[in-house]
This record gives C-alpha cells, sequence and structure tokens, in this order.
C-alpha cells in the first residue's frame, strides 16, 4: 500500500484531502510548521501523523502530495526528487481522485465554503458522499457516489479540475497579488465554466456571472424571477429564514432554514437547484436544510458572561457586510462591535475603501495590524491607513480587553482569515477572569 505523505498538511485543502484519503483506507500522513491551526484537529482525531518539516520524513515507497505554497525548493521536495519519487500538487492530485465519483465543484469569490458543507450535508442524506470543504473539513465513504469540493480560483488552481457540475456563487475582485484586475478574475471563471460536463449552477443575481457561458446548461437562481430558481415569500426571524422557491415561474416547495443573512438564502437556493437537478427529493433537502448549523469560522458563536462571541473567515468587505447583516438579523437588539484584521498588505491596499464602507455599518469598530502571509510579509501602508478613514475606529492590542468589555451585552465579530482569533482568546479569557472575581 502506498503511503501518502503531505508536505504542508495543515493547509485548509490539505487537511481535507488527507482526512478523505485516510477515511477511504489509504495510508497518511503529513508534516507543517509546529504552530497550532485549527485544521490539524481532524488530523488528530483519526490518529494520522503530523510531523515538523524535516527532509529526514521522505522516504522511499512514498508518493508526495504537495501543498500549493511551498516551492519545489521546499527541502521535503528536494529529497523527494532525489530519491525519485512521484510528487503531485495538491490541486492535480485533486483533480485525478474526483474522476471516479460524480462530481460537484463550488467556487466563486465568496460563500464557497459554506455552500460547500452544506451541499455535501444536503447530499449525504440522498447518496454516500465524499467531501472536502475549505475550513478544513474532509470526509471519504468507502461507497461513496458524489464527491463534493471546494475549488479555489486562487492562481487559476481550479482549472486542474474537470467536474460533472459546477456551482458558481459570485465574481469579485480579490487576490489582488495574483489577479491584474475584475477582467482577469471574469477570465479565470470563464476558462472554469468550460470545462464543467454536465451543468453549471450560477447565481443569477449576479452581474458577472450573468455574462457566463459554458458548454453544458446554465441553470441560475437568486432573488430575481427571471431565474430558473427563484426565492419568492421570504420570511426572516431571529432563528433563521423561511421562503418559497419557484422553478422556471412554477411553486415548487418551502423550504426553512436555521441561517440568517441573504447570503444563506443564496447558498441553499444553489444547493436545492443542484438537488433539484440530480432528482432528490423535496422532502430530503429540507430535512437536511434544518440540521445544518454551518461550517467552521463562518458565523461560529459563543456566549461569555452576556456577550455574544461570532468567530469568522470574513476577510473581503462583501464577507464582512453579509457577517454585519447576519448579526443584525439574529441580534437585532444588541450593537454590534467589530473586530477585524485585514489579510495581505495588497487585499488591503487595493480594497482600502470598500473594507472602510463595509465596517461602517458597525455599531464600533476596533481593527488589528494586518497579517501578512507566507508570500507576502511586509507592505507600504499601516492598519493606520485604514482607521483614518473609518470614524471612530480604533487600534486593538492584544492585551486591550478592557476597551472591548466597556460594551456590555453586545455583539462582538471577530473577522479575518489571519490570527484574529488569538485576539478572541485573549478576550475570551479576560472575560472568565472577570466572572470568577
Amino acid at each position: 500500500m502506498t503511503l501518502f505523505h503531505f508536505t504542508g498538511i495543515k493547509g485548509a485543502g490539505m487537511s481535507s484531502l488527507a482526512q478523505i484519503l485516510h477515511d477511504s483506507e489509504n495510508e497518511v500522513q503529513g508534516s507543517d510548521v509546529e504552530k497550532w491551526f485549527f485544521t490539524e484537529d481532524p488530523l488528530h482525531e483519526r490518529k494520522i501523523t503530523v510531523l515538523k518539516f524535516d527532509e529526514n520524513n521522505i522516504k522511499s515507497g512514498m508518493t508526495v502530495i504537495a501543498g500549493n505554497a511551498f516551492p519545489d525548493s521546499h527541502p521535503e521536495l528536494i529529497r523527494a526528487k532525489e530519491l525519485g519519487l512521484e510528487i503531485i500538487r495538491y490541486h492535480d492530485f485533486l483533480g485525478k481522485y474526483m474522476e471516479k465519483f460524480i462530481s460537484i465543484g463550488v467556487t466563486g469569490s465568496h460563500g464557497k465554503t459554506s455552500t460547500t458543507g452544506l451541499l455535501a450535508h444536503v447530499l449525504s442524506g440522498h447518496s454516500p458522499t465524499s467531501y472536502l470543504i475549505g475550513d478544513g473539513t474532509g470526509s471519504g465513504p468507502a461507497d461513496s457516489e458524489y464527491f463534493v469540493f471546494e475549488a479555489c480560483e486562487y492562481k487559476r488552481h481550479f482549472l486542474a479540475y474537470e467536474p460533472d457540475y459546477a456551482i458558481m456563487t459570485n465574481i469579485d475582485f480579490d487576490h489582488p497579488d495574483y489577479f491584474k484586475d475584475l477582467a482577469d478574475v471574469m477570465d479565470a471563471f470563464g476558462e472554469m465554466a468550460l470545462r464543467v460536463k454536465k451543468a453549471l449552477i450560477a447565481c443569477g443575481d449576479d452581474r458577472h456571472l450573468q455574462k457566463i457561458q459554458a458548454n453544458v446548461p446554465v441553470l441560475y437562481y437568486g432573488f430575481e424571477e427571471s431565474n430558473d430558481f427563484a426565492a419568492k415569500n421570504i420570511i426572516k426571524t431571529v432563528e433563521g429564514s423561511s421562503f418559497d422557491v419557484f422553478v422556471r415561474n412554477e411553486f415548487y416547495h418551502t423550504f426553512t432554514i436555521p441561517l440568517a443573512g441573504d447570503h444563506a438564502i443564496l447558498n441553499s437556493l444553489g444547493v436545492i437547484a443542484l438537488c433539484h437537478y440530480e432528482g432528490v427529493k423535496a422532502s430530503t433537502i429540507q430535512e437536511k436544510l434544518s440540521t445544518f448549523h454551518g461550517v467552521k469560522r463562518r458565523f461560529t458563536v459563543m456566549e461569555i458572561a452576556d456577550r455574544i462571541i461570532v468567530d469568522d473567515y470574513a476577510h473581503h468587505p462583501t464577507e464582512i457586510q453579509a457577517t454585519l447583516q447576519t448579526a443584525q438579523q439574529k441580534y437585532p437588539d444588541r450593537e454590534i462591535v467589530a473586530i477585524f484584521q485585514p489579510h495581505t498588505f495588497t487585499r488591503t491596499a487595493a480594497l482600502l475603501n470598500e473594507f472602510a464602507e463595509s465596517l461602517s455599518t458597525a455599531d464600533h469598530v476596533y481593527l488589528c495590524d494586518i497579517f501578512g502571509s507566507a508570500r507576502e510579509k511586509a507592505g507600504i501602508l499601516t492598519i493606520n491607513d485604514l482607521i483614518n478613514i473609518i470614524p471612530g475606529a480604533k487600534h486593538l492590542d492584544l492585551d486591550d480587553n478592557k476597551s472591548l468589555e466597556s460594551h456590555g451585552n453586545a455583539v462582538y465579530l471577530f473577522m479575518g482569515a489571519g490570527d484574529v482569533q488569538k485576539y478572541m482568546s485573549a478576550f475570551k479569557s479576560y472575560l472568565d477572569k472577570e466572572e470568577t472575581v
């Protein structure tokens, strides 16, 4: 049996893929930096060996799966090449692996992780389903019929895939360290659409996706009546939303979801459209929708000392806006405190005014220092450039919890793709100590 070694196993996609291979009875191990990441917890639960990076991890007989964040000059990959081992990049391996299933790729500038998780959950009520979610969650039942996966557009990695179906949630300008402009992003999604083999499910309310072309049927979903799948008669409560779905202007079914925000309705519509196309019963769809409570770091809620604390991955203005809307629907009688850590200097610089606009809808705004990345450790601007254009915004140091506490029983949104969780953990520890005094 081949031993699969994952170089960079703590990456969100890498961790998920390692879990899938392990569940389908393959021998798996991996390596990464020693720093803890939430994506490693499912690996430890499965007793998958996680080593620190070292060229001596690489042995004869292995197949090495390399994370996209690590160059060919990485010591482990150099050693693997010296031993003549097969080295496969993550996206290339995934592209080949999915060929044995009915494959469904979920992509878009925003919402793909939540939609992937929801689709996997709903489809599993219809037939065994393997899935790879961008929150570091994966599963690979041996008898799976479907393979649901998150397809990331960064560096056009999703062009390694030729799925049977694709769901496209939206197109927006992001990853300015790679994409030149919005037209470049649209070009990448256009290429992806042409790789789909059976049908493309796209959000018709997104003006950029209205221009998408494919060699297969394109089914649109959204709030507008012109969509093939349209949500009407929407009722929102603090518990979630209910809505009628019309398929080409004919009533199909009323659905209720335990999730707040317009984006949650749209994500659900995309899943409903795909399942309708695959012949999944409406009763099955509703049953599974009602038991889905989100994916990791997407509006994950905790309550301490009458304060609502939310952990969320939002790192783009559009995502921040959606997170704030969710909070305002769920907690209409509480103030909203936004604690945001920008992720990468290039994104912060390119979208500075958009960040200011989206954050300004919160009652109070605290900003953490910009988080760099493995590919970008510094930049010209600082967090003060963003603070200066948001009225009332304040800089947040790691030990400045008293300022946050002063807002009482508010909703505290900790948002970002870096290590904003350390600020959240510090605040939680501070509240715990205050409660015991």
